[in-house]
């Protein structure tokens, strides 16, 4: 119950970073050498715990500000973009992050010790978010976002995989407080930095936001170089190292697929305005080929591969969920920007700090959840119904906005869209969690590994199609788009009531009370 409440208490992204944690630490956690059991923490934890405080800082205090960075006029000191390209943009970004952890993760099996990659990791996070404070334009924009992405795949498969090591040995019960630990400096950046960033960006300007994010990710960079060597030595090992020809191979298809990337984007095939498109079919491509394998498996029983067979639905269930959730990123700035009055007296609402109301209010409901309700009707929900009940939620917040709809100009009160962001804040506990609940549950030994990575990318699916469902949003009155989406996804929910008990059947016996035990 400790790891299902520390993981209810995060957002989906946050939570994405514990599965990598939990998973882990379940593969490792016979192979580390003890190091105590005690209620100190092992040595090394504090060093990256306090990394990945900042790194999030840098992560979260960057997108709180990014979509109003691209759609800004140039006299209010953003790139004055067009919409659709503003949020294919963001969109496109947030899809790359979850395939570049896919790439981390490979590269510290085959290429690279897994200490290593996250120090270059941390160093072209940093660049990134330089080259979005001192670069100008477009480039800067280009060049930011990319080292980002980049560098995240880098460092956050494997500084959590680090942390799997660092606990092998110890008592489950042990390992349940470092990682609550681990989770609320994830939390503590999480918060702290969209509300740094924002408040820096309303009355600063942008590239003093993400100057804010660039210190924050030099303090964590600095701190682990200093500490980096109290590590233990298997962090510095790569545990199956890649041959001379299959790195050169390797290397070949990587640059063939940069070739062809840059051959489609000289031919305009692939733009910034479809760059979420892009993405989203990659992932996609990823996604299908997974599955694939798996089911493909000559290593899976018959009750295995139904299982995996019956886990595809959940998981396009939980992408479409992600898809209205990281609206939060992508047409609530293009809603805030335009239609809301910030104005509150002598006071200014910062615009990014609508990134972190949802967050705030999951978090203070998390007790409740976890405890108080736990033995009552929603916590002996079987784990579809509480899809089923998250997606009406996020559904109620979106049709609680059609009232904009009647608003005229720019006088929309900001504190109806804060009333709708915690609603659809306290609507990801019902998925998220259970989510990776149910992966851990039915998850074949052999591919543990690869479906918690499948159930993470979620997020980068649905952050592509968060983005699509921005455009609709500057293409549909406002009436018809918030009906649609808000009413999509109560419609969703129902067809999930529906489809509950067939869906539970196909995931095998057990699961009725996933989030209750």
């Amino acid at each position: 119950m400790e790891d299902r409440a520390s993981a209810q208490a995060e957002p989906p992204e946050r939570r994405a970073d514990a599965a990598f944690a939990t998973g882990t630490v379940a593969i490792m956690a016979g192979s580390g050498a003890a190091r105590g059991s005690g209620t100190s923490q092992p040595i090394g934890f504090w060093n990256l715990a306090l990394v990945e405080m900042w790194e999030r800082f840098s992560y979260y205090g960057l997108q709180a500000v990014l979509a109003y960075y691209l759609i800004y006029s140039i006299a209010d000191g953003g790139l004055a973009l067009e919409p659709t390209i503003a949020v294919s943009i963001v969109g496109a970004y947030g899809g790359c992050l979850y395939l570049a952890q896919l790439l981390g993760a490979w590269l510290a099996d085959r290429v690279a010790p897994a200490r290593q990659l996250v120090l270059t990791g941390a160093v072209v996070i940093t660049c990134g978010h330089l080259a979005l404070a001192l670069l100008p334009g477009i480039a800067g924009v280009a060049t930011g976002l990319s080292c980002i992405a980049i560098g995240t795949g880098l460092l956050k498969t494997n500084i959590t995989s680090i942390i799997g090591i660092l606990f092998g040995g110890w008592s489950r019960g042990a390992r349940d407080a470092g990682f609550s630990y681990f989770y609320l400096s994830i939390n503590l950046g999480a918060i702290f930095g969209p509300l740094a960033t924002g408040w820096l960006q309303s009355s600063a300007g942008f590239h003093w936001a993400f100057g804010a994010a660039a210190v924050g990710m030099t303090i964590a960079l600095v701190q682990y170089v200093v500490r980096m060597r109290g590590l233990p030595a298997e962090t510095a090992i790569v545990p199956n190292p890649i041959h001379r020809a299959g790195l050169l191979a390797a290397l070949g298809w990587g640059a063939l697929g940069a070739a062809v990337l840059g051959a489609l984007v000289a031919l305009r095939v692939v733009r910034a305005d479809n760059l979420s498109v892009v993405v989203g079919a990659v992932i996609a491509i990823a996604a299908a080929a997974y599955f694939t394998v798996m089911l493909r498996s000559q290593h899976l029983s018959r009750a295995e591969r139904t299982r995996v067979r019956g886990y595809l639905p959940v998981w396009l269930a939980e992408t479409c969920y992600y898809g209205f959730y990281l609206q939060l990123f992508t047409t609530v700035p293009l809603i805030v920007s335009t239609r809301v009055d910030l104005d509150l007296g002598a006071w200014s609402f910062p615009e990014g700090w609508f990134a972190v109301i949802g967050t705030v209010a999951l978090v203070l409901v998390i007790p409740l959840v976890a405890g108080a309700w736990k033995e009552r009707w929603i916590g002996r929900l079987p784990p579809i119904q509480k899809f089923a009940l998250g997606f009406g939620s996020i559904g109620v917040a979106y049709l609680l906005l059609i009232s904009i709809a009647f608003t005229p100009g720019r006088t929309v009160s900001p504190w109806l869209i804060v009333v709708a962001l915690v609603i659809a804040g306290v609507s990801e506990v019902f998925v998220g969690p259970i989510g990776f609940s149910v992966v851990t549950r039915i998850a074949p030994e052999r591919f543990a590994t690869q479906l918690v990575a499948l159930k993470i990318l979620t997020l980068g699916a649905g952050s592509t199609l968060s983005a699509l469902f921005a455009t609709l949003y500057t293409r549909l009155p406002e009436l018809w788009f918030f009906a649609l989406i808000g009413g999509g996804a109560v419609c969703s929910a129902a067809i999930l009531l529906v489809a509950a008990r067939p869906l539970l059947r196909a995931l095998g016996a057990g699961l009725t009370s996933t989030a209750s035990r």
